[in-house]
């Protein structure tokens, strides 16, 4: 990794949240020369959820970092995506993933369990010396000031700690403690839509589900996204549908998926409900849109910033992204102020246009007949290689880890 010269190796930095942004940031700090410590509420590192997507313009990110061999160990690069409108028994169109995007991209589309990316990340965080990760941190405070952030934590132990950083990165989720609280940005809105994931043996559905490519599945009013994690011996699975509010409430939550009605019945999905009963997740999606990414030496990325409906599957990429483009500015501008604020100039456009990505594939994918009609004539004309006729905009970004800039500007379609 080509690294430039920093102003000064000896600056500290603390981050919240000991996830797939924090963990990211922490590592490319490091690889500075920085200290870091990362405080982290739970006992150990975790992922809430079940599988994710890692496409190439992440991948190259976490390559870069030097986690090609443990990635590849624990994931899979499926061959491509079997799309089935609702009650079709065979794929109306294979989009095509696997060598074509290596080849198109230089790096390959992962899928892989959560926890997974995020034990690789803590594993190579292990390595350093310079990386300090504080499990059990029951509550944290930081104030800004003319020359970086002071910062206490308490332990669940009772022990505390204190100590002065050049910044403090908030990486603590959708509902982050740092944007609302010390920024005192936006709360996270709920979308309407609440998903549930599970995890099945492989076994148990590979009559229905292709075991080497991922299977999106199209029907009125929801969705469902299918892929095999041959690491595990599982599939991942996730249905995505409408939900009142008020049934998200954790007295409320429904503990199997609520689909609307259809006027036929589909074999696939009636397979993946009997094969998942009993195992399903309760996750209510909710995406942040703050004005505030910043105050003085205290900041934010990842979901903290830009929570997005994952229906592009660019959520911990778009984090991963975050932390690549910020590490080289913290270490390098002079001040927590100007880094920050230079981050959020180079990234708040590609984040908006993402989000808006996804959360128009949500309303795509959910269409009722005649609509979905017309959806599904346009991606069979499209062909296998009409997603990335769309999407080389997003999977073809680069980034310069001297400066933490993309190495070219590539216009939104």
């Amino acid at each position: 990794m080509s690294l430039p010269k920093p102003l000064s190796t000896d600056r500290t930095f603390y981050i919240a949240g000991a996830g797939i942004a924090g963990l990211t940031l922490a590592l490319a700090l490091a690889k500075f020369g920085a200290t870091v410590i990362v405080l982290e509420r739970n006992a150990a590192v975790s992922e809430f959820g079940a599988g994710l997507q890692i496409s190439p313009n992440a991948r190259r990110v976490l390559s870069v970092l030097g986690l090609d061999k443990d990635l590849r160990a624990k994931s899979l690069e499926p061959e491509g995506i079997d799309v089935y409108p609702y009650g079709r028994k065979k794929p109306l169109v294979t989009l095509s993933l696997g060598q074509t995007i290596q080849q198109r991209y230089g790096d390959p589309y992962l899928v892989m369990h959560r926890a997974d990316l995020v034990e690789v990340l803590h594993k190579a965080c292990r390595r350093f010396a310079n990386i300090d990760i504080v499990f059990n941190v029951r509550a944290w405070d930081a104030v800004s000031h003319a020359r970086g952030a002071s910062v206490t934590a308490d332990e669940i132990s009772g022990q505390g700690r204190s100590g002065r950083a050049f910044a403090v990165v908030g990486a603590d989720g959708v509902h982050s403690f740092t944007r609302t609280s010390l920024l005192e940005g936006a709360a996270a809105k709920y979308t309407g839509v609440a998903a549930w994931r599970a995890l099945v043996p492989i076994d148990d559905l590979k009559s229905v589900l292709a075991t080497d490519r991922t299977s999106l599945l199209l029907a009125p009013g929801f969705h469902t996204v299918a892929y095999p994690l041959p690491h595990r011996r599982q599939f991942n699975l996730a249905m995505f549908a409408k939900l009142p509010l008020n049934h998200t409430k954790t007295e409320n939550a429904p503990s199997s998926p609520i689909l609307p009605r259809q006027w036929r019945q589909s074999g696939r999905i009636d397979a993946i409900m009997r094969a998942a009963k009993g195992l399903w997740g309760f996750w209510p999606l909710y995406t942040v849109q703050t004005p505030i990414w910043s105050r003085g030496a205290i900041g934010i990325l990842g979901d903290a910033a830009h929570a997005m409906e994952p229906f592009q599957a660019q959520g911990a990429a778009m984090a991963i992204e975050d932390a690549a483009v910020l590490a080289p500015l913290l270490m390098t501008e002079a001040d927590a102020n100007t880094a920050f604020r230079r981050f959020e100039a180079m990234r708040r456009d590609r984040v908006t246009h993402v989000a808006r990505t996804s959360h128009r594939n949500g309303t795509l994918f959910h269409l009722p007949a005649p609509l979905s009609f017309g959806r599904d004539l346009v991606l069979a004309l499209q062909g296998k290689n009409g997603h990335l006729n769309r999407l080389d905009w997003l999977y073809d970004y680069k980034i310069n880890p001297e400066t933490g800039a993309p190495t070219a500007v590539i216009a939104h379609p």
